[in-house]
């Protein structure tokens, strides 16, 4: 069983290897995607800012050219919004990929692991037998032993 355990050692080795770099890789896009959040968020803040503008400014009075321009602006920024919502979706799904490939790796070194560990157990398992069949050899010889030597008195 041992010998099993250890023709193993290689394939656990590659097992925690490919579960690293899975963690590794999810980390990754897991720092993107809160990149990708926070860019949202500043262009929504920017464009509630950009139309708190607006309301102050509308107040006081304000041209056509620059409602067109505003209105421009805005539809542009939104644009932006838009395509950065987008962006933070795709992260999303990126996020979700790694997060079940690195799943699958961590399911399957904890499966190769746990192998490992029966195999150890079914090795001691057997050689605590032997020991015990060991050790009962020895006292029946040691039982025929003072046997012989109270018949020989």
């Amino acid at each position: 069983m041992l010998k099993k355990a250890k023709r193993l050692a290689p394939v656990i080795e590659m097992a925690e290897q490919t579960e690293q770099e899975a963690a590794g890789k999810l980390a990754k896009l897991q720092q993107q995607l809160l990149q990708a959040e926070q860019q949202l968020a500043g262009l929504e803040q920017y464009r509630n800012d950009y139309q708190q503008q607006w309301i102050t400014r509308g107040q006081t009075g304000v041209t056509g050219e620059w409602l067109m321009n505003y209105q421009r602006f805005l539809s542009q920024l939104e644009t932006a919004i838009e395509q950065q919502r987008n962006s933070v979706q795709w992260h999303q799904r990126n996020v979700e990929k790694a997060r079940a490939q690195w799943q699958q790796a961590y399911t399957r070194l904890e499966g190769l692991k746990k192998l490992v560990q029966r195999y150890h157990d079914q090795a001691r398992h057997i050689a605590d037998r032997q020991e015990q069949k060991d050790m009962d050899e020895m006292a029946a010889r040691a039982g025929l032993l003072k046997q012989s030597m109270v018949g020989d008195s």
